[in-house]
């Protein structure tokens, strides 16, 4: 059975980790999965992300900012997400169209409909089957991770304050879809969570 994953979070959330770790599992019980992230997971869209995640280089307006995140996920949906999920995969992403919600709307102030439209088209209606989000305060992410060439990592408290606000704000309008995990639980305890989740959501499966 295809099953869509994705992983959102702030700075320094955990969110790759866990990823990984969920990839991990999931090959331990034979069951076909693929991880990938954004922006990235192909040739175009890792040229993408080295613009986009570079501190030094020209200013990226937030229009365009969100226009070279929609192009890297054009080309990732249509170059690996479906093709995966019309093979009957599990496809994990680190980070999809949440974070263009969160960032560059909550954060740049980019109006959300207008977000929410460039995102359909990108990703040609397609919604991740569950998003987890692991809920941290900027104050602690950034304390665990701050790098001097991430441009967005640089940005002021305020900008991911505002970020953490638009992820409550988006779980809390689908609950059906999200699980929010407190992400200074410990690493394992947050892995078996998503786990007892996900393997419910898998068809004959027993642990």
């Amino acid at each position: 059975m295809a099953l869509f994953i994705t992983f959102e979070g702030g700075e320094g959330s955990g969110k790759s980790t866990q990823a990984k770790l969920l990839l991990k599992k999931l090959q331990e019980h034979n069951i076909p999965a693929v991880l990938t992230h954004e922006p990235g997971g192909t040739a175009l869209g890792n040229e993408l992300r080295r613009v986009l995640k570079r501190k030094q280089g020209t200013p990226i307006a937030p229009g365009a900012e969100l226009f070279l995140f929609a192009a890297s996920r054009v080309q990732l949906v249509a170059e690996l997400i479906r093709p995966a999920l019309e093979q009957g995969k599990v496809v994990i992403c680190d980070r999809f169209v949440h974070s263009t919600l969160v960032y560059q709307g909550y954060g740049r102030g980019l109006d959300l409909t207008v977000i929410e439209m460039v995102n359909k088209i990108a990703t040609q209606n397609l919604r991740p089957d569950l998003t987890i989000l692991l809920d941290i305060s900027p104050e602690q992410g950034l304390m665990r991770r701050r790098s001097l060439e991430d441009r967005f990592e640089q940005e002021a408290l305020s900008f991911h304050r505002s970020v953490g606000e638009g992820y409550v704000k988006l779980a809390a309008a689908d609950p059906d879809r999200w699980l929010v995990i407190d992400a200074s639980l410990p690493k394992q305890k947050i892995a078996d969570i998503i786990w007892e989740t996900v393997s419910k959501l898998l068809p004959n499966f027993s642990a």
